[in-house]
């Protein structure tokens, strides 16, 4: 696994965050010493596909990126004629899955586009692991509401995002919590500082209260957090 060093050196002007060959060649090294908890959550996402999988049903990946939550959905696929679509907007990202995806369980559907033109049907199971937070906030409900007209009775939606505290304090404490992750897990203040400026305009966090409200908006029957560590969170969505 190679390790991340994209801002290990100082940048006179550090570009906004962008997911090309540079991240993709060292995504898996970013996410585990990044994202508190990220194995965990892709754990959970095969038993929730075991859970709650049909028949003759689709899968969603959206965003999928190298696709960990695909290959967890396929892991958890215990019953016939299921069909995973994992769908990423980064061609460097699709690439790299297109040669290193091997599902067992299911037909696989790569796509390289825009989430938001994705058709959804006879959906089980749609993932969205860290994917929303990087769609422009008046784009979310919509995409929402597709995600629910698509889904079959009984089918959910995992959604994993980077939340916002319920108040400032609450916020700052989560925020120092994961600078002190990061540090702990090798990154320099540097590398923190300079990422954190890559992405500040690009990934936009919410609280869970306002994802909470916005599915429920959507249509969806009930919303339950099942993870949390420090601001990064995950949750089932039932249809």
């Amino acid at each position: 696994m190679a390790k991340d060093e994209i801002y290990a050196n100082p940048q006179f002007e550090v570009a906004d965050f962008v997911f090309d060959e540079a991240v993709a060649d060292v995504f898996p090294d970013m996410l585990q010493r990044s994202v508190p908890g990220y194995p965990a959550i892709i754990n959970m996402i095969q038993l929730l596909a075991q859970r709650h999988v049909q028949v003759g049903s689709n899968l969603y990946d959206l965003g999928c990126s190298l696709g960990a939550a695909t290959v967890a959905m396929d892991t958890g696929v215990n019953v016939d004629g299921c069909t995973i679509v994992a769908v990423d907007n980064a061609p460097a990202m699709i690439e790299r899955a297109e040669r290193e995806l091997r599902l067992k369980n299911a037909q696989l559907k790569l796509q390289c586009d825009d989430i938001r033109n994705v058709e959804i049907s006879q959906a089980s199971v749609v993932v969205l692991n860290f994917t929303l937070q990087f769609l422009s906030t008046e784009d979310r409900l919509e995409l929402l509401k597709k995600i629910r007209q698509g889904l079959l009775p009984g089918g959910v939606l995992i959604l994993s995002e980077k939340i916002l505290g319920d108040d400032q304090f609450a916020n700052e404490l989560l925020v120092d919590m994961h600078h002190s992750f990061k540090v702990a897990n090798g990154y320099s203040e540097l590398e923190v500082a300079q990422k954190r400026a890559a992405i500040e305009n690009v990934l936009i966090p919410e609280t869970f209260s306002q994802h909470q409200e916005r599915l429920l908006e959507a249509g969806f029957s009930r919303v339950d957090k099942w993870f949390q560590c420090f601001n990064f969170m995950s949750l089932v969505a039932q249809a």
